[in-house]
């Protein structure tokens, strides 16, 4: 089992870097990628009567004209995921309106799956016309049609038109950085490519009067032209990223940017934190005012996001509550925006789930404004201090090239046994906190920040945020415990290993096929599925199908303190996480995911069926697994339940009228009875407890029944054995969370659509 799939992901690695030898383009850096050729439409456009060949439907667009006025020949770019064998790199796309207008689509394809289907491609399109406020819908199309085109525009054709330029005045001395000296440079990737649309992403250093770069401040402009360059895109990213440049610091400076000679934007007094990055977009004429809606349901069919309850019914008041709250928050250059900026804050947070609430909402909804809240909060997420570029490069930091580096290990683990130097990051040079912020990234309490903005927009602002946070995932552990360039996520906490696996399998998935690290990720992702698949699929070292830190390199993952003593006991919770983790994996397509979530799932289905556990606890902060550090764990589920249900002192829970917990009736009346005498007894003020009423917050949407939601989901939907009986009586619950305001964890079994 083991064996084929490396060996099946060996093949799938050859050949996406068989895709990017076959790329075009115009970059001159060894180390840049090109995007592969794009959809081919014919110079003079489509009309509505003409024969674009044999058809088929694949989705729809919604678009709407957010502007009081008439728009004309609207520009629009986007992302798209699509269904495995939908859509094929030589098939052809097409736009029909509802009035039965045909316009080309320019597919530029980024990602593929194994059977040499498109998986993400960012679409190009001119909207012919819009009234005031109008919408519209889109289908698109899929033809076997093929026609050629070579109108595709170079980068060096825009440069008499198009001229930006950003000034940094840091400590009183001036430094720029113009779009014509990045043009000039030779140095640029090209990222769109066709007859609709064109961009490139182009580095190029700050510089003082005399010619002097910045040691650490540096831009990358991305140019978005469409069929001219009438109007163009301008992307301007200031960064202080750089991974060994020494002494690393925070720099305080005055910004403005030029666009064709005008002042387009203007900063006083910025403090630029260490490692982190900010963005400005602007056009050189009208932006255009248009609002994509995509089609839900055919986003979730491709599988690309996980499978949220598209029976909620998100209300405008809820909208308009995150509405305000985000104009109320501060979203400038280094500012957080909605993010809890101290990660470890523990609880039930927004932005911490399978996806951040703002984002399901707008996944479920489409709407304006929790797009915006999912964009933008994707481009603040360069605000913390975890980008490390390697200059040589150009691209984040490599485990392979250093296999010793880290973020958390003494200076003496950061040194190469094979070359004896140490490859421990410079020390900070100056001031290096994030005040009045006070970021603390970590894995553990991790959001999910940019994969859905590239997945929806195509921006390679957010492909590279999603690979920097990935990143920074893998090599922020000390060298011994993740293996070294191995990357191995084991020595963390399980909630920390869950959400780093799911960025790195979001990083793994949606990487171009032709970026130099796309192998990289895969090769990381397939590391952890190897060990974790040898470690307790092959190696079942418990009955339960919890993650219980066996293996070399696993550093104490249960970590409770339970009525049986220190390291007795897991978070189910947390363990829910993981087993989630491994079914979004399956579901991306690692075949080796599958093995591990047919073992791993029968912890949550257990938990709601297994002999001698009662489901109304299914969901419990915390589970003795053993009786001692040194004893084994236990080798079924109801022995661990009824230990779990126990006083520190061993005798059974028992509440002031005597009665004791476990003789009472799963789900019934006299159960909820206790709990509810329970509370008085402690003092607990509460509501009384209804029969059927699971433990652990189960009103709540971000309780821990909620958690435990998506790790049913996923055993339902691999046919794990009893998954189906749980998840009946998990819907079955008589007190259940309103998941409108909050559905980060409304995760539902793909066959329940």
């Amino acid at each position: 089992m083991t064996i084929n799939f490396i060996i099946r992901s060996a093949i799938i690695t050859l050949a996406g870097l068989l895709i990017s030898c076959s790329g075009g383009g115009e970059a001159s850096n060894k180390n840049a990628f090109s995007a592969p050729p794009s959809t081919q439409i014919p110079p003079g456009g489509i009309d509505g009567n003409a024969n674009i060949g044999n058809q088929k439907e694949l989705t729809y667009l919604a678009i709407q004209n957010t502007s009081a006025t008439e728009q004309r020949n609207i520009p629009l770019t986007l992302g798209h995921p699509f269904i495995n064998g939908n859509f094929y790199p030589t098939d052809s796309l097409f736009g029909k309106f509802e009035d039965g207008t045909i316009v080309p689509i320019q597919a530029d394809i980024k990602a593929t799956n194994a059977n040499g289907s498109v998986r993400h491609a960012i679409l190009s399109v001119i909207v012919p016309s819009l009234s005031s406020n109008q919408s519209t819908r889109m289908t698109i199309l899929r033809t076997d049609k093929t026609v050629s085109s070579n109108v595709e525009m170079t980068v060096g054709q825009i440069a008499s038109k198009v001229h930006a330029e950003i000034q940094i005045t840091v400590s009183g001395k001036k430094y720029t950085a113009s779009l014509d000296d990045a043009i000039s440079n030779g140095n640029s990737i090209t990222w769109l490519k066709g007859p609709i649309a064109n961009e490139w992403i182009l580095p190029v250093p700050l510089k003082d009067a005399d010619g002097n770069a910045h040691p650490h401040l540096t831009v990358r402009y991305a140019v978005r032209t469409y069929n001219s360059a009438d109007n163009v895109r301008i992307d301007t990213v200031v960064e202080n990223n750089w991974a060994w440049e020494p002494a690393p610091q925070n720099f305080t400076y005055d910004a403005q940017i030029f666009l064709n000679g005008k002042l387009e934007y203007k900063k006083t007094g910025l403090t630029h934190f260490h490692h982190a990055r900010w963005r400005h977009t602007a056009w050189t004429q009208d932006e255009p005012r248009a609002h994509i809606r995509h089609n839900p349901n055919y986003l979730f069919e491709t599988k690309s996001i996980p499978n949220y309850d598209r029976s909620l019914k998100i209300s405008q008041d809820v909208v308009s509550y995150l509405e305000n709250q985000w104009n109320s928050t501060n979203k400038e250059p280094m500012a957080p925006g909605v993010v809890t900026t101290y990660m470890p804050t523990t609880g039930g947070r927004p932005d911490i789930g399978v996806l951040p609430q703002w984002s399901v909402i707008y996944l479920l909804n489409m709407d304006r404004v929790t797009k915006e809240i999912t964009t933008r909060t994707g481009d603040l997420a360069g605000s913390w201090p975890i980008h490390y570029r390697d200059k040589s490069t150009g691209y984040p930091i490599s485990i392979d090239d250093y296999p010793y580096i880290t973020a958390l290990g003494r200076e003496i683990d950061t040194i190469d046994p094979k070359t004896g130097k140490s490859q421990a990051f410079p020390p900070c040079g100056g001031t290096c906190d994030t005040a009045p912020f006070n970021y603390t990234p970590d894995t553990n309490h991790q959001p999910s920040l940019a994969y859905v903005p590239y997945l929806v927009t195509g921006d390679y602002y957010y492909l590279e945020e999603l690979q920097f946070w990935a990143d920074w995932n893998i090599f922020i552990g000390n060298p011994g415990y993740r293996d070294a360039s191995r990357g191995l996520v084991i020595w963390d906490q399980v909630r920390g290993q869950a959400w780093t696996l799911r960025t790195l399998s979001q990083a793994a998935y949606i990487t171009p096929d032709s970026h130099p690290q796309k192998s990289y990720y895969l090769d990381k992702l397939i590391n952890n599925l190897a060990w974790y698949t040898a470690t307790y699929v092959d190696g079942n070292p418990n009955n339960l199908g919890i993650i219980d830190g066996t293996g070399k390199y696993a550093f104490s993952p249960m970590v409770y303190y339970t009525s049986a003593g220190p390291n007795t006991g897991i978070a189910p919770w947390q363990d829910d996480f993981f087993t989630w983790v491994a079914g979004y994996m399956s579901e991306l397509g690692y075949e080796q995911a599958t093995y591990l979530l047919k073992w791993k799932a029968r912890f949550p289905v257990t938990r709601m069926v297994g002999a001698g556990y009662c489901w109304i606890d299914g969901a419990t902060y915390s589970l003795v697994v053993r009786d001692s550090e040194a004893s084994p764990i236990y080798s079924d589920i109801g022995q661990s339940y009824k230990t779990t249900m126990r006083e520190i002192d061993g005798s059974p829970l028992v509440n002031s009228k005597g009665i004791k917990y476990l003789d009472l009736v799963c789900g019934s009346q006299a159960q909820a009875d206790w709990r509810t005498q329970r509370d008085t007894d402690t003092g607990t003020k509460r509501n009384p407890w209804y029969a059927g009423e699971m433990d652990g917050f189960s009103d709540s949407p971000m309780g821990f029944p909620s958690n435990m939601q998506p790790a049913l989901s996923v055993a339902v939907d691999n046919a794990v054995t009893n998954a189906e009986i749980a998840w009946t009586l998990f819907t079955s619950r008589t007190v259940k969370p309103d998941y409108a305001t909050s559905p980060q964890w409304a995760v539902v079994p793909r066959t329940t659509h």
